[in-house]
């Protein structure tokens, strides 16, 4: 039994990074996880981990031994679900990535109904707006804005597709106008979120015809919050998905603008690892999240939902 434990302080210690935070995972004192790190590494006749006081570094015989371990961990991991109770009362910790604005509105709300459902499943948010590798991150589930992932093992379920809205305060548009084509963006303060795929193109339809107009930001950000809260100051125009600005919409701080052209829409997608036998709380989670969206998503937010 204390070799499973060595190895499962080695995984969490290399796939995240810091053995203060495997310790913290494993709900050890970083004292006991040095010390099966260091019985691991004895036993082994082997270094695994080197370190220093700024970052450490998998050996070569680490890089190994992480591979082999991860996979048997995973398959142990697969087979306690199979015949435990956790099929029906999914437990541990469960950490999911999304971008914080995605965080804010749909996930955050959801969790005091999901935790009265799975009381003995602690949840961690981790809020990014770029991907994290699934493995050096140690995340379950990511909620993604991919078509496509480009790593075969992991495993995509679509939430749905979603409008994107071109939208300013009321202030901005009093004093600098209302576009009336999409051309005149071209001389307006945009707000541009630049992760985003193209995000200095925008291409709008309406009917059979298309425009392709070339943007130069006044701010461009990596958050759709801080562009949110610089468009309500009167910023200039934003670009965002439609979930993120409907109550400032709603409330009047935000105005729609070309609302007869439609913007490409945003695909959203819960992914997580190919596993031989999907762990139950990811399954449990998945499906909460879905099935929340779709009854607490105001109508015309989503396009298609599962």
């Amino acid at each position: 039994m204390d070799r499973l434990l060595q190895l499962e302080v080695f995984s969490r210690t290399a796939e995240l990074g810091s053995l203060s935070k495997a310790a913290e995972t494993l709900r050890m004192s970083n004292a006991a996880a040095s010390r099966h790190l260091s019985a691991l590494e004895e036993r082994l006749a082997v270094r695994l981990i080197e370190r220093n006081t700024r970052r450490q570094w998998l050996t070569e015989a680490g890089q190994e031994l992480l591979q082999r371990c991860s996979t048997l961990l995973n398959e142990l991991a697969e087979a306690e679900d199979a015949v435990s109770d956790r099929a029906l009362s999914p437990k541990g910790m469960l950490r999911v990535t999304s971008s914080l604005s995605f965080a804010m509105i749909y996930m955050a709300p959801m969790l005091p109904a999901f935790r009265k459902l799975y009381p003995k499943l602690d949840v961690q948010i981790i809020a990014a707006n770029r991907y994290p590798d699934f493995i050096e991150a140690g995340i379950d589930v990511a909620i993604r804005t991919r078509e496509q992932e480009p790593d075969s093992n992991i495993i995509i379920r679509r939430i749905g597709q979603m409008r994107r809205v071109l939208a300013a305060a009321p202030s901005y548009l009093a004093t600098r106008g209302i576009p009336a084509h999409p051309a005149d963006l071209a001389r307006h303060d945009m707000l541009v979120y630049n992760l985003a795929n193209d995000p200095y193109s925008l291409r709008l339809s309406k009917g059979s015809t298309t425009q392709t107009v070339r943007i130069a930001p006044t701010l461009d950000s990596n958050d759709g919050q801080i562009i949110c809260g610089a468009a309500r100051a009167g910023l200039g125009i934003l670009i965002q998905p439609l979930y993120i600005v409907q109550n400032d919409i709603a409330a009047g701080k935000l105005v729609p603008v070309l609302t007869d052209w439609d913007l490409p829409l945003l695909t959203m997608n819960v992914a997580y690892q190919n596993r031989v036998r999907l762990p139950a709380k990811i399954r449990v989670f998945s499906d909460f999240l879905v099935d929340h969206i779709r009854a607490q998503s105001d109508a015309g937010i989503w396009i298609e939902t599962p």
